[in-house]
């Protein structure tokens, strides 16, 4: 958590400026390492993939096929999501002042667009599917799809912890846990088949294992974008924080509140507070910073405390 002072002392076209810096490092919650998680995973679910896919090639099942193209795009992911994780630790530099922590948002984006290529490429085929079933082999879906539920099962509990901390994390948590459900149908759809006989049930399966990654997907595609757009992390209400700015003692108004997300899992604020009484020392600014950080897991805070309030403010006279 960082946080820092600009004080404006009554500073009109003609009058001087006075400057003070308050300055605290803490960092509240920094992400876990999931290096190893990710190695795992992506070892785990590659070969799975491969098994997967010639097996319903072989069986003829598009279920089967469908399942292995989602892992495939799964496995991509988690590749997309590793690197960012690694990139998020580079230190930042003259030209990249933050490091590259926003590299995390960009994968959730890249994930989510990769899940809706497939979707769209296993849909193509299944709805022809539909229409001209082929014979499959009910006992190769049923044995694959087994396999398939504890690999998925397994990964997803190695990213369980960080689900709620990280985008990125939760994003590989969902795919592998939509996974191992999406496995669960496989095997139902391979029992009914070898119990009916009826051959549309595995492209009518594939199809529902289509819709459960698009509805996965959206939400992941949506949070990412409004991240991308610097919206302020969900979960977290500006209207809240501002009101709990306004109530510091002191403090007669705030404006250029901005609150936005630096990565998935760190969240930075800056935000201008009018102190008519004058400035209130770093002291008070740590204290802001501090609770900032424990109250609403905002890491990185700048505050610019104006004395003579936004009338002596240029940036403020602009429409943001």
């Amino acid at each position: 958590m960082h946080v820092h002072s600009h004080s404006a002392h009554g500073h009109s076209a003609h009058d001087g400026h006075g400057h003070g810096h308050g300055h605290d490092h803490a960092h509240t919650h920094a992400p876990a390492d999931f290096g190893r998680a990710f190695i795992i995973a992506i070892i785990l679910n590659s070969a799975f993939v491969i098994i997967e896919g010639a097996y319903g090639l072989f069986s003829g099942s598009m279920a089967l096929v469908a399942d292995a193209g989602h892992n495939l795009s799964d496995v991509l992911g988690l590749l997309i999501a590793w690197g960012a994780t690694l990139l998020a630790k580079k230190g930042a530099d003259e030209r990249f002042t933050y490091g590259f922590k926003s590299s995390s948002i960009l994968a959730a984006l890249l994930n989510a667009a990769l899940l809706l290529v497939a979707v769209g490429a296993i849909g193509l085929e299944t709805l022809r599917r539909l229409f001209d079933p082929a014979p499959v082999s009910s006992g190769a879906m049923i044995a694959v799809a087994s396999v398939g539920i504890l690999v998925n099962g397994f990964t997803a509990w190695l990213f369980m912890r960080g689900r709620k901390s990280d985008l990125n994390i939760r994003g590989a948590y969902l795919h592998m846990v939509a996974d191992a459900l999406v496995s669960v149908g496989v095997v139902v759809a391979g029992v009914l088949i070898g119990l009916t006989g009826l051959l549309w049930i595995d492209p009518l399966t594939s199809l529902v294992i289509i819709i459960v990654i698009a509805i996965g997907t959206w939400g992941l595609l949506t949070e990412s974008v409004k991240m991308s757009l610097l919206a302020v992390p969900s979960g977290l209400d500006g209207g809240q924080v501002n009101a709990w700015l306004r109530d510091q003692p002191g403090v007669a108004d705030v404006h250029h509140l901005h609150i936005w997300s630096l990565s998935t899992t760190q969240t930075a604020l800056t935000a201008h507070l009018h102190m008519p009484a004058g400035h209130p020392g770093d002291a008070f600014l740590q204290r802001i910073g501090a609770e900032l950080a424990e109250r609403f897991f905002i890491d990185h805070a700048t505050l610019q405390i104006e004395v003579d309030g936004a009338p002596g403010c240029a940036p403020c006279d602009s429409p943001i």
